[in-house]
């Protein structure tokens, strides 16, 4: 979208650049004699985003706006660090529950400005962001019109483990809190490092074949989707020692359409149903009523189970994902899998990365809590 010189220019005028605003460092230009001026009170440092700009930044931010697609999933990731209540001051609402969680993890939550879903920059401008966290999908959309106004824009991804665990870094400089970053990478690679020592023996005959389908009714339309090869949610099944059986189907883009016959030709072993609006448990309960989904190895098997979640499904390029890949694991490797117990590792998830007290985990957490839990 293109917008008017004198919009851009008023509003350029409007964001003059704070003391700790940041300036884009082109990828040719090396660093001379980096930290010969540094004194012990130099709070200035550099960060890598997703898209591999190099930004300095003479202080941490204090003013955080995060924007665009998928912003309850950025703010999920954001909160895991404690000086976010205080520094965020604008999200766009995004949120696909009906029970958000923001005011669960953060006390200052009816503070924040809540822009309208596609806010644009003649939205965002006027609470003088410091920087702008997007979803890098959203660079040139939203991004680049962001930039010519002089506002600071920091992309993540967190779309696989290995980007989680890059733009988690990040965020730790983008706070001045890399001891924080690294409590949480080392809670995430302790299970990750725990599942695949449980699954490196397995053959490839032990392994069921797995389908991954998003249940939609959007518009009273009812449609079964299964995800790109390269995302998230196939990387859960071939980390907790499945196979994906839907990969063919879907290798680019995003969510593609699958119809019943398509289902049963495949015949998984197993099933698990994604409802983003809410609980997938009475869709799937109708499936398994359904004589045509009685036909299916999964369904005779009582292998057809719905994803869980909270306040979001846990198969997301979420926080959660790391709770959705243990539960994963214990459905598709359940004898591998013993010992780990999914309520605990709740408990243990929001005790240790959002800093929940147990009465506040059990009342607002667990009364979220939907799919096939125990």
């Amino acid at each position: 979208m293109r917008y008017r010189h004198t919009l851009l220019s008023a509003l350029a005028i409007l964001m003059i650049a704070s003391a700790c605003s940041p300036t884009l460092v082109e990828p040719e230009a090396q660093p001379t004699n980096e930290g010969a001026f540094a004194t012990e009170t130099d709070s200035s440092f550099t960060i890598t985003d997703a898209l591999g700009r190099k930004l300095d930044f003479e202080q941490p931010p204090q003013r955080v706006v995060i924007a665009g697609r998928a912003s309850s999933l950025l703010a999920n990731a954001l909160y895991l660090f404690p000086e976010a209540s205080q520094r965020i001051v604008g999200i766009e609402n995004r949120s696909q529950s009906a029970s958000p969680i923001l005011p669960v993890i953060d006390p200052n939550s009816s503070d924040k400005i809540f822009f309208e879903k596609n806010a644009g920059p003649e939205q965002i401008a006027p609470a003088q962001p410091d920087v702008v966290i997007l979803k890098s999908y959203m660079a040139e959309s939203l991004g680049e019109p962001l930039e010519i106004l002089g506002i600071t824009v920091v992309y993540l991804d967190l779309e696989t483990p290995d980007q989680f665990f890059r733009d988690i870094e990040t965020l730790g400089k983008l706070f001045g809190n890399s001891e924080r970053a690294g409590e949480v990478q080392r809670y995430y690679q302790q299970r990750l490092d725990e599942i695949q020592q449980r699954t490196d023996d397995i053959t490839e005959a032990q392994k069921p074949s797995v389908l991954i389908i998003q249940y939609s009714d959007k518009g009273g339309d009812v449609a079964f989707k299964v995800p790109p090869a390269s995302w998230l949610q196939t990387t859960m099944v071939e980390l907790v020692g499945g196979t994906p059986i839907w990969t063919e189907a879907s290798e680019t883009g995003g969510w593609a359409i699958v119809n019943f016959e398509q289902i049963a030709a495949w015949d998984p072993d197993q099933i698990y149903v994604i409802y983003y609006p809410g609980d997938a448990s009475p869709i799937t309960e109708h499936l398994k009523s359904d004589p045509k989904w009685q036909a299916i190895q999964a369904v005779q098997q009582d292998q057809l189970f719905a994803f869980p979640g909270d306040f979001l499904s846990w198969d997301q390029p979420d926080t959660r994902w790391i709770l959705g890949l243990s539960w994963l694991f214990a459905k598709v490797q359940p004898e591998l899998a013993d010992g780990i117990d999914i309520t605990q590792e709740i408990n243990q998830f929001y005790k240790q990365l959002y800093r929940l007290d147990k009465e506040t985990i059990q009342n607002e957490v667990n009364s979220a809590l939907n799919g096939d839990l125990p």
